[in-house]
């Protein structure tokens, strides 16, 4: 009897508890695509992402062709937003926009793979007191979040995340604007004139009626007539500045300038 018993457990180990009693390690797989979609839901909502990921992972492959296999893959992209592993939640949601672009939440998946490029910014470049501000720093990620978040709000402009998108592809230009302002007074300061007025003229043309282009504006100008001795460049900026803010100091001021 002894014999038989240690002969059972050898068996339970060798084989797994999967094979025996339907399980993979802390998970309890069922025979209902549904079922093991809601256990890995559950499993997400306590932020047991190893077991959630397993459920997901086996109703994406066991039951590929179901509605329940979509939900899992998006799943699985969430699981990677959670975990700030935003590289691979991105490329999740991308191939879902691609696989499935009728699904009733292509929108989510669209506007969360956008939004991973501003997270993953924020993620690298922390405003921690050891660390260089934003501005300073690459702004790659940035400018694709940029792009991704333009994109998203033309392509779904009456999704319901189309507000929140707008919010962050807000900040990802003003966070550009900042960056283009910071590298033109880096120039300006080593008088490299030409420099500086590219990168305020940047700002000017690519991030208009954000505020920090009235700044650039009024620099550019200066440095036009100033420094690179251009007046009649001067005067078009200053002049576009009073279109873009009619009836606001910085058109009285600019018209001031023109005809100073």
């Amino acid at each position: 009897m002894r014999r038989q018993t240690f002969s059972l457990l050898l068996l339970l180990a060798l084989t797994g508890c999967k094979t025996l009693f339907g399980s993979d390690g802390n998970v309890q797989y069922a025979q209902d695509a549904k079922i093991n979609l809601a256990r890995g839901m559950e499993s997400f909502k306590s932020r047991d992402f190893p077991a959630a990921e397993k459920y997901f992972e086996y109703v994406r492959t066991k039951y590929p062709y179901s509605e329940f296999a979509k939900d899992a893959e998006l799943k699985l992209a969430d699981i990677g937003w959670e975990k700030e592993d935003f590289t691979d939640a991105r490329d999740r949601y991308t191939n879902f926009v691609k696989l499935h672009p009728g699904y009733a939440r292509t929108d989510y998946a669209a506007y969360r793979a956008a939004a991973c490029h501003y997270q993953e910014f924020k993620k690298a470049a922390s405003d921690f007191f050891l660390f260089p501000p934003t501005f300073e720093k690459d702004q790659t990620e940035l400018a694709a979040a940029s792009r991704s978040l333009s994109d998203f709000v033309a392509l779904y402009p009456q999704s319901k995340y189309a507000a929140e998108a707008t919010k962050y592809l807000n900040e990802s230009r003003h966070r550009l604007a900042a960056h283009e302002l910071y590298v033109a007074g880096f120039y300006a300061k080593r008088n490299y004139w030409e420099g500086a007025a590219g990168r305020w003229a940047n700002v000017v043309k690519l991030y208009p009626s954000l505020g920090e282009d009235r700044e650039a504006a009024f620099k550019l100008a200066d440095a036009y007539r100033v420094h690179l001795h251009q007046p009649g460049k001067a005067n078009d900026v200053l002049r576009l500045i009073m279109d873009r803010y009619p009836n606001s100091p910085d058109a009285a001021r600019a018209q001031s300038l023109i005809h100073s």
